[in-house]
């Protein structure tokens, strides 16, 4: 086995000089997930030698403090370059240790994951099972039982290659089999990416999920342990399946505008049926045809996975359990305690939100003590169902369109709540709602903005709203037609028809009033699509 372990003579140098270098050099990185707050001291916790080929690297992990109180870790891969030989560029984007002149040598350190050796190194610890020992813990490389079947016989068939668009974190296609997450900030726990990936990869052979290959670890002497990476199959993908729908929206609407003359939209209301379609003119049936049972399908793989996630008894982490008082007040806090947020911030930019919705808005901001009730409604009587781990931020952009099928990816739930809350078993209903809140968000978006296809007219939006809001029901219907078949009697449903859509409607209750207030905050125009879906979950 290669060695990836080198001398610490240098550890001293790093510490000295590198603190007061990082903040600066961070707020550069587009990774950096603290721009917006003061940050206050950042401090290298440990320096992780790493070699090969003779040529030395550096994984650096630096907690930061901001002002406020919050800290975060982050992890930075670092190699060399000789001052005389690196670019204007380079040295504006880099770091610095030892000094120049007077004998002395000045080194420069630059981002390691642009090196392919050192994204083959990568690998190649995989490949080895392999230790890299720093001065606070070390980097463990594990392998699944997976990875043999993964790995093609010639290493030449993997050659490295980062995608470019991943921004909170790095990730580096390997040929086109495998590809591995590279976290950039690390967070001290059980990641649920990489547990429920080990689960559904090794004991449930879940096949419409990337195959779990192996994981990068960092290990403190103290204890702390934190996921550096993740390994995974490449699936062959045409794209996420929001840009699948998008692309579908954008030839219907073409078609809705071309037909709007001849045929009004229907009048039935469908969103909340589960086995009714409701009436479709025929272009609208020539032009959504193939989606809707692309949709039926997502709704199928979807209640596939709740299945297998709710599928081993003996397994404490995996177990369905029971909802109980308890958690239900739990439950009820966070949700309360969400609105009382939304509708203060609501309120407070009301005069701020487009003169297209303000009256809705005003509305809905006078319907708080209704919102409450719902949600109190729902919680303070015994829900007959068991909780079970779920995917926790599921939408359309976490699942892969192969042309064919649907693959689910990303199981770190919403990146915003503490890895152990993420671990928190809940209602599958709220990945239900998830998925139908990304529906709506899909119908919406290109009357809001250029999304790709053939640009719409914009005089044409509000021709286009209804038929928005049919796409949206027939598509909704699909989803829940194929998701209720395949679930039947399962554990994590209430056992009536009229409680599942109890439970439904919170939750989706829920995921469109943290809509409102993400929209609010960043994205005012629109702010009209959470509102509505709030105002018609009032009015049924």
């Amino acid at each position: 086995m290669a060695n990836f372990a080198v001398g610490k003579e240098m550890y001293p140098e790093l510490r000295r000089s590198l603190p007061p270098q990082l903040p600066e050099f961070l707020k550069k990185q587009r990774w950096f997930g603290g721009k917006a707050r003061q940050i206050y001291s950042v401090e290298v916790t440990d320096v992780i030698s790493i070699s090969r080929s003779n040529v030395d690297y550096l994984l650096l992990i630096a907690r930061v403090k901001y002002a406020d109180g919050i800290e975060e870790s982050y992890a930075m891969p670092l190699s060399f370059a000789e001052e005389e030989k690196s670019t204007k560029e380079m040295v504006s984007c880099s770091l610095r240790i030892g000094r120049s002149g007077e004998g002395g040598e000045a080194r420069i350190l630059t981002d390691a994951l642009t090196h392919e050796d050192f994204l083959r190194c990568l690998l190649e610890m995989i490949e080895e099972k392999a230790r890299a020992k720093g001065d606070k813990g070390e980097l463990r490389a594990l392998q699944t039982t997976a990875y043999a079947d993964l790995r093609p016989p010639s290493s030449d068939a993997l050659r490295p290659r980062p995608i470019a668009a991943e921004q909170s974190n790095t990730s580096i296609l390997y040929g086109d089999r495998l590809i591995l997450k590279f976290f950039r900030r690390l967070e001290e726990g059980i990641n649920p990416d990489l547990e429920i990936g080990a689960f559904l990869t090794e004991k449930v052979h879940f096949p419409h999920v990337p195959k779990l290959a192996g994981s990068l670890e960092y290990r403190g002497r103290d204890g702390r342990q934190m996921v550096q990476g993740i390994l995974q199959a490449f699936v062959p993908n045409q794209g996420d399946a929001w840009r699948y729908t998008l692309n579908v929206l954008s030839d219907f609407y073409q078609a809705a505008l071309k037909h709007a003359r001849e045929q009004q939209p229907p009048g039935r209301d469908v969103a909340r049926a589960f086995n009714i379609e409701g009436e479709r003119p025929a272009f609208a049936s020539e032009s959504v045809a193939d989606y809707l049972a692309a949709a039926q399908l997502l709704g199928r793989r979807t209640a596939e996975m709740h299945l297998a996630l709710a599928s081993e008894p003996n397994d404490p982490a995996f177990r369905p359990e029971q909802f109980t008082p308890e958690f239900q007040r739990m439950l009820e806090e966070s949700v309360l305690g969400l609105t009382t947020r939304v509708f203060g911030l609501l309120r407070e930019r009301t005069a701020a939100v487009p003169d297209s919705v303000r009256s809705e808005a005003a509305e809905l901001a006078s319907r708080e003590d209704e919102v409450r009730g719902r949600v109190r409604s729902v919680l303070r009587s015994p829900l007959a169902a068991t909780r079970t781990r779920i995917h926790g931020d599921y939408h359309l952009g976490q699942v892969l369109y192969t042309g064919s099928d649907f693959v689910i990816i990303d199981f770190e739930g919403e990146p915003a709540r503490p890895l152990a809350d993420r671990r928190t078993k809940r209602s599958p209903l709220q990945d239900v709602s998830g998925m139908l809140r990304s529906f709506h968000y899909a119908a919406f978006a290109p009357l809001l903005a250029p999304v790709g296809g053939t640009p719409l007219p914009v005089e044409a939006g509000p021709r286009l709203t209804i038929w928005a809001e049919r796409w949206n029901a027939w598509v909704a219907d699909r989803f829940l037609t194929g998701y209720f078949d395949t679930s039947g009697a399962a554990s994590y449903l209430p056992d009536s028809r009229e409680a599942i859509h109890k439970l439904l409607d919170f939750h989706l209750l829920e995921k469109a009033i943290y809509e409102l207030g993400y929209e609010l905050n960043n994205r005012p125009s629109w702010v009209g699509i959470p509102l509505q879906g709030i105002l018609r979950l009032l009015s049924s």
